[in-house]
């Protein structure tokens, strides 16, 4: 749902973008526009249509008469559109204000009316161009990493690509009768070969020098560093072009050289945390590799700096996949490389491993992983290094490894915004009871929250800690009837009290109130809000 306070950040938007849509629409707006630029957001991956709103910055509420019976607006958009679209009635103080929710098309399926593909054109609706309808139509194509390559044959396999890949199966799995498992028919079982025929999968992962540049120049990585982010020249390049399994631990191994370390002190010790997580970096590598497109001439490159690493892959986001539902939806391109990294345990099956390198970076209390340069045609993830808070680290580890073991993603994003005090998603809301249950953080007010005391206390900041949370409850009861007392003569509104603890809401304050009267410390003449207070009982 989208609450008010969204609606005011949408309307500071300098311009519409492909997920949001702005109409006026003071008295009517035609049906059937509305259905053909449901359309088009749901071809470009869906978004929402708003109407009551100027749609020319700088934008104002101005109410909508528009669609007043929405149930059967919602039964003609099912019915033409076979998409079910979610609509919200906001009554805003300047009008009413109806916001469409439109759905993404199902991967590798247009959407069309009328027997035409839209997509938004400036201000008009125009047919899809063919460009976009085949890259669309492509989503849906087969696994590419798994097709037959023809010309290749076992000899463009290397034997030491073939037995790492072996003994990293075997312990992955503990079957040890793959030891002694015959060369082919490893091959087979892992579905590099297909009835005697090497996958592309088989090349990617396996292949020597010779056979990918003869056959898939494309799958090399390019390693470049650089001493500073301004230099254009780069202090080395190094090209890795050979089967990932000869070249994963080298990948590392050159990132580690210049892994330089931040120290820190914990007590009388000094700890040290790698400025690059090894952890990260090889999550980092193996997306890339199972998630890039093949089918493109570009490679991927490494670009380290001193405190910044890049990793770009040719090829956007596979299909429904986006910045901000990364952590949660699955969709590997190259499903063939991903089941086999989940046979050696490299990655899990399930997933992504976005979700692990995130967890990492917070609890190295590093900034999380950028993924903001992605665009349609390259995944570009930037890992930043350095430590922003050795205190939280801190404060991380004396929380206890066995604890942050039980931690989901989500308890360690809803941590990691409360440290930054950053505002809750909604969407974090269910995972607060069991971090207060925990005392990693307190409660500070309605809807409020910070890290608890143990935080604070290690930075030397208990004052701090004292204010954030503000006072307790028998504290704010007695600056109440301070106040009461000392205008006894007058009596008190509650307009007036609401003043003594500003950072309380109108019913908390009354809460209290109504304690004190309860204890007979207060009384009330009058029921309304002119109502006053006066002390002692009544």
């Amino acid at each position: 749902m989208v609450t008010l306070t969204q609606l005011e950040k949408w309307l500071t938007i300098p311009s519409e973008d492909e997920h949001l849509e702005f109409k006026e629409a003071k008295n009517r707006f035609d049906f059937e526009k509305l259905v053909g630029y449901c359309v088009a957001l749901a071809n470009e991956g869906g978004g929402h249509m708003v109407f009551g709103v100027t749609d020319k910055p700088p934008r104002q509420v101005v109410g909508t008469a528009a669609f007043d019976n929405l149930e059967r607006t919602k039964a003609g958009l099912l019915e033409r559109l076979h998409l079910r679209i979610f609509v919200q009635e906001i009554m805003h103080p300047q009008g009413r204000v109806l916001i469409f929710e439109i759905p993404s098309r199902p991967i590798g399926m247009p959407v069309q009316y009328k027997g035409t593909y839209w997509m938004r054109g400036g201000e008009d609706l125009v047919p899809m161009t063919p460009d976009m309808l085949k890259r669309i139509f492509d989503e849906s194509g087969p696994d590419f990493s798994a097709e037959i390559y023809p010309k290749a044959t076992l000899a463009d396999l290397a034997p030491e690509a073939i037995e790492r890949f072996r003994t990293v199966w075997e312990r992955r799995s503990g079957n040890e009768s793959l030891r002694e498992l015959p060369t082919e028919q490893l091959l087979e079982d892992a579905e590099f070969v297909v009835d005697g025929e090497i996958t592309i999968a088989a090349l990617i992962l396996l292949g020597t020098t010779k056979a990918i540049s003869r056959h898939l120049a494309q799958a090399e990585i390019i390693y470049e560093y650089r001493s500073n982010e301004a230099s254009i020249s780069y202090q080395q390049r190094k090209e890795f072009r050979e089967g990932f399994f000869l070249i994963h631990d080298k990948l590392w191994e050159t990132i580690n050289l210049r892994n330089d370390l931040f120290h820190y002190q914990d007590g009388l010790f000094r700890q040290e945390i790698p400025t690059f997580n090894e952890a990260v970096v090889r999550e980092a590598i193996l997306n890339a590799i199972s998630h890039r497109d093949y089918r493109l001439g570009g490679s991927v490159f490494i670009r380290q700096y001193p405190t910044k690493l890049e990793i770009v892959s040719p090829g956007g986001f596979p299909a429904g996949i986006t910045v901000d539902n990364i952590l949660w939806r699955q969709f590997p391109r190259n499903r063939r490389i991903a089941e086999i990294f989940a046979k050696c345990g490299l990655v899990e099956r399930s997933g992504q491993g976005a979700n692990r390198m995130f967890e990492e970076c917070i609890k190295e209390s590093k900034p999380m992983p950028d993924f903001s340069d992605t665009d349609d045609y390259q995944v570009a993830l930037t890992l930043h290094g350095e430590v922003q808070d050795p205190l939280f680290l801190h404060f991380l580890e004396k929380v206890g490894k066995e604890v942050l073991a039980s931690f989901t993603t989500r308890d360690f994003l809803l941590l990691d915004f409360i440290h930054r005090e950053e505002s809750l998603h909604p969407d974090y809301s269910d995972r607060i009871p069991r971090l207060l249950d925990l005392g990693v953080i307190v409660r500070a007010g309605k809807g409020k929250y910070i890290l608890s005391k143990r935080f604070y206390a290690m930075a030397g900041k208990k004052g701090v800690y004292t204010r954030k949370k503000g006072l307790d409850r028998d504290t704010n009861k007695a600056l109440l009837l301070k106040h009461v007392k000392d205008n006894k003569k007058t009596g008190t509104r509650l307009d007036e009290l609401l003043q003594v603890l500003p950072a309380l809401s109108y019913n908390q304050v009354q809460t209290l109130m109504r304690e004190l009267k309860n204890e007979g410390a207060a009384h009330v003449v009058g029921k309304t809000r002119g109502a006053l207070w006066y002390p002692g009982g009544e």
